[in-house]
């Protein structure tokens, strides 16, 4: 009789103890499963074979016949065979097809433990290079739809290749950066630290993210914004004021990238007149910001939004009020 050499212990390949329920073995599938994924890790060779161990183990485990004679089985993998063991005696749990029992088992006849698998369980083990792993079954990757069908062969070499991909951003994002996770088109999810002050056409390279080692190239635009417009690194924006905040002057509050600054309005400012927020712009290539440009807006209140009191107070004025905007109209 010949050892079973090459033992898996599959309960240790997913990272469960042996009494483990099967709620427990099917999250640690999953977990392991996407951990591996070949989709995942392009041309990790060492990957690859950890996504077929777990597949391997998780599909003898998940059943319970299989589970059942591979926990009876496995016990006996350093010892020459079954013959002359008590279990040989024993019926075994049944199988998949529900007739192979331990007593028609002789591990002397079995070069290895991956022939004695493949034979006893049905499973493919790794060892046969002529097979195929597909990535997508339904049962064994839960991370495709049944409907499609991707095969992997391990030993295929992807040419390295560039991709680029196009994240569009909020206004405020582009400015201010940081992390940012985004997600591509083939399922990745990717965290990526991008840099402040973005502009819309900006390429960002991220190295070793595209296929097979290639880089992806992220395009950026930067979506337009209600309140702010972009003039170069200049900001351009309309704060609104009341008449009485016209004529008097003070301080009112306008909006920037970094949030609400006080603001000094002269007394008498007009409607379009332009006041400018030093430092308060986009910042260039180099960090230096440009200028915040906020442009007044004089603001009538209707009639309907104003209280009786008020109506009073602008009928006085208007009975004493010296200033007369048309006065030069007839000259």
């Amino acid at each position: 009789m010949q050892n079973l050499q090459n033992f898996r212990d599959y309960y240790e390949i997913l990272g469960v103890s042996k009494d483990a329920p099967n709620d427990v073995i099917k999250k640690s599938y999953r977990r392991l499963a996407r951990q591996y994924h070949p989709d995942l890790n392009p041309g990790n060779k060492a990957a690859e074979e950890k996504f077929k161990d777990v597949n391997e183990a998780y599909e003898i485990l998940s059943d319970p016949g299989k589970r059942a004679q591979y926990d009876q089985f496995s016990v006996f993998w350093k010892q020459n065979g079954f013959a002359g063991s008590k279990s040989s005696s024993r019926k075994g749990a049944n199988q998949g097809n529900g007739s192979r029992t331990s007593n028609d088992v002789n591990p002397g006849k079995y070069d290895n433990f991956d022939t004695f698998i493949d034979q006893v369980f049905g499973v493919k083990s790794k060892g046969n290079k002529s097979s195929t792993a597909s990535a997508n079954t339904p049962k064994t990757d839960p991370f495709r739809t049944p409907r499609t069908k991707v095969s992997y062969t391990p030993n295929a070499r992807q040419t390295r290749r560039d991709i680029e991909a196009r994240l569009t951003l909020p206004l405020e994002k582009a400015y201010q950066g940081g992390l940012e996770r985004i997600r591509l088109e083939d399922g990745r999810s990717l965290e990526v630290n991008m840099p402040p002050g973005m502009v819309t056409g900006q390429t960002i390279r991220l190295r070793n993210q595209g296929i097979s080692g290639g880089d992806l190239y992220l395009k950026i635009t930067v979506q337009t914004h209600h309140i702010f417009k972009l003039d170069g690194n200049d900001i351009y924006c309309q704060v609104p004021i009341t008449p009485c905040e016209a004529v008097l002057g003070g301080q009112v509050e306008a909006p920037t990238l970094d949030g609400l600054v006080k603001m000094t309005i002269p007394p008498g400012v007009r409607s379009g007149q332009r006041l400018r927020l030093e430092g308060k712009g986009y910042p260039n290539e180099k960090g230096k910001r440009g200028n915040q440009l906020v442009e007044i807006q004089i603001i009538t209140p209707s009639p309907k939004n104003i209280s009786s009191e008020e109506r009073e107070l602008y009928e006085k004025l208007r009975a004493i009020e010296t200033f007369k905007p048309r006065k030069d109209l007839l000259r």
